[in-house]
């Protein structure tokens, strides 16, 4: 599967490895096709994502796979199951194959109410909870939203691991040069699939008045229609600025984008967490965000980046430019994600979950 869950379940697994025998269960589809808004829910061979050896059992549609993958599971014995979770859709299948899998189930939870939210969002979710033994947040926002549906849920936080796999830095003009931007300009990042919650609209509009020595890169495949961002593009005056790479980004290409980068701005709506960040810690590059869900807890608070007061254009043009004003703001940040990278190594994260998952 694709995606940044699909990658730090990757991860997970190759942390857990370690210490733990494992063995991975996956999807063999996650939504219908109508109803997925990307390309491709699929690894493509072109997506350089890496290798994990899996059963594919769990349609989420099918629910005599739901028995299937319940009963494989069991037939493996395992001492814990472990989830992630991310969005009611997945709560039915899930929340079956949490209470016949013939152990106890952890679950790290992404979200517990999704970005875009439906009527039906909390009592699937409270289905999928009330199955569960215990679960990891990583965000404060994510921990109050499973309190309040599961105030006697047992729990833990454990902030969101660093993304290592995308290899080392490139020298700034080595990137600039592969993707064809000017790399003397001040350089923003909007990074990732692009989704209404995501705010990309709101930094096209920030953009429009910063001086003409910036430059906005925007990489990541559109969940739907990219039309009414190209259309605010058009109306720019430096549209020619604006350098826009509208698909899926693979493995090898992160490092492109972040090496040329100077800030990585993300203007979300709502949030909990962002695994933008674990990436961007680890090409040392700082952030602008929105004080919304997790994020200034788990960045301004760390010093990692400067958080907005709201999602406006207005707040978000007015932390850039004192970003770029002042030099010492941006050597303190960097200061504080080397600290970061110490602290948020998959070996501690495992480590804790195991931990946890032992108390239950």
């Amino acid at each position: 599967m694709r995606g940044g869950i699909s990658q730090f379940n990757a991860s997970l697994l190759l942390g857990l490895g370690k210490w733990h025998e494992v063995k991975a269960f996956s999807f063999s589809r996650q939504y219908p096709d109508f109803l997925f808004p990307g390309k491709t829910q699929y690894v493509t061979p072109e997506d350089e994502a890496v290798p994990v050896e899996a059963e594919a059992l769990l349609d989420t549609v099918n629910p005599f796979t739901w028995i299937k993958t319940a009963r494989a599971i069991r037939a493996w014995k395992p001492d814990l199951l472990v989830m992630k979770y991310w969005m009611s859709w997945f709560a039915p299948s899930l929340g079956y194959v949490a209470r016949h899998c013939g152990c106890k189930s952890v679950v790290v939870l992404d979200n517990v109410i999704p970005h875009e939210a439906h009527w039906f969002d909390k009592p699937l979710t409270k289905y999928f909870l009330k199955g569960c033994t215990g679960f990891v947040s990583m965000s404060e926002s994510v921990e109050k939203d499973l309190l309040s549906l599961r105030p006697d849920a047992p729990h833990t936080l454990l902030p969101h691991p660093l993304y290592a796999h995308f290899g080392p830095k490139l020298p700034r003009e080595e990137a600039a040069s592969i993707l064809g931007v000017d790399p003397g300009m001040k350089t923003l990042l909007f990074f990732g699939l692009i989704r209404e919650y995501k705010g990309l609209d709101i930094l096209l509009e920030a953009f429009r008045d910063l001086p003409e020595d910036y430059q906005l890169v925007v990489a990541g495949e559109p969940y739907g229609s990219f039309d009414k961002y190209q259309a605010i593009i058009d109306t720019l005056p430096g549209k020619n600025r604006v350098h826009v790479f509208p698909d899926y980004i693979r493995d090898s290409q992160v490092k492109q984008f972040f090496s040329v980068t100077d800030v990585a701005v993300l203007p979300y709506r709502s949030a909990t967490q962002s695994g933008i960040s674990s990436i961007a810690y680890h090409f040392d590059v700082p952030m602008v965000v929105t004080d919304v869900g997790g994020l200034k807890g788990t960045i301004g608070a760390r010093g990692t980046g400067i958080v907005a007061s709201e999602p406006s254009p207005e707040a978000v043009r007015t932390e850039v430019l004192r970003f770029f004003r002042d030099p010492a703001l941006r050597q303190s940040c960097l200061e504080a994600i080397g600290k970061e990278k110490l602290r948020l190594g998959w070996d501690a994260f495992c480590q804790n979950l195991t931990q946890f998952a032992a108390t239950l």
